[in-house]
């Protein structure tokens, strides 16, 4: 099964680059390693980083939605 880089984003499916941007600034402030310190920060920020880059794209945002039919 694949991510939802939505929820992990947590925007709606028909978020605008504007919202994409705004959520991943907001967590990547909450979760960047060097400012939190919970163990488990390094693996979201990967995740949160990975759902950035596909959705920030809109060609790669094109092809996610019409693999997984959002």
């Amino acid at each position: 099964m694949t991510k939802d880089y939505y929820k992990i984003l947590d925007i709606n499916h028909d978020a605008d680059m504007e919202e994409i941007i705004n959520s991943y600034r907001r967590l990547a402030l909450r979760y960047h390693p060097d400012k939190c310190r919970d163990p488990q920060s390094l693996e979201k920020m990967k995740e949160i980083n990975e759902a950035y880059s596909l959705l920030k794209n809109p060609i790669r945002r094109l092809r996610y939605d019409r693999e997984n039919k959002i």
